[in-house]
């Protein structure tokens, strides 16, 4: 065990000194007076998620229902997109016709990597922080396809951006419950820094994240 290691396990233990063995979690109460939701109007809370998300460098688009078909086909051609990975069940309708689609149907990470990029949808987003949510539930596919490829385009509906991160945990909780399931926070492209804070991105997941929001109008 590294030395590093042994110092904050001992910090652990020793701020632990004082809870009787036998106390469980549920034996001492927490305060929980923290803001549960956002009051905000629904073009605020759009407008302050689209800021946040931008501010991770990440690219976004507002569109209609009508126009997702069409904004995907750009952002493909935009990106040089000739190989598309996407999830077995998402919807044909997104598809563009002119870029090849590669479904999911268990393909090793070796396949995955040699996809252009990967289209999915996704569980939520949450204004407060510029973070969106996949769940493994509808048009999103397992983790790997959303973490392997250099490129992902995400589609998010309006009605899925909740204000504040509790919001997020509550519409997260039955998926958090099941089991293989796990829960992806997407917080921009992947990136990370070195002690010389020389950032670096693509390193834990896709160099590149590309957000559709889709409303009902544009």
């Amino acid at each position: 065990m590294s030395a590093a290691k042994s110092e904050i396990l001992a910090r652990v233990r020793s701020a632990l000194n004082d809870v009787p063995a036998t106390e469980r979690p549920d034996d001492v109460a927490v305060a929980r007076d923290y803001r549960h939701a956002d009051t905000s109007d629904r073009d605020q809370l759009i407008d302050r998620f689209i800021e946040r998300v931008e501010d991770y460098r990440a690219v976004v688009h507002r569109v209609s229902a009508p126009e997702l078909a069409s904004a995907i086909r750009s952002a493909c051609e935009r990106r040089g997109v000739r190989r598309l990975l996407i999830p077995v069940d998402l919807p044909e309708e997104w598809l563009p016709r002119e870029v090849e689609t590669v479904r999911d149907h268990g393909l090793t990470y070796e396949q995955i990597d040699k996809t252009d990029g990967v289209l999915t949808g996704s569980a939520l987003g949450i204004a407060q922080t510029g973070t969106i949510a996949l769940d493994g539930g509808p048009a999103q596919g397992r983790r790997a396809i959303s973490l392997i490829p250099d490129y992902h385009l995400c589609v998010i509906r309006e009605d899925q951006v909740v204000g504040l991160i509790p919001e997020a945990i509550t519409r997260l909780r039955e998926a958090a419950q099941a089991p293989g399931r796990p829960i992806t926070w997407i917080s921009g492209p992947s990136a990370t820094s070195d002690i010389e804070l020389n950032r670096v991105e693509g390193v834990h997941g896709p160099r590149t994240l590309e957000v559709l929001i889709v409303g009902s109008t544009s």
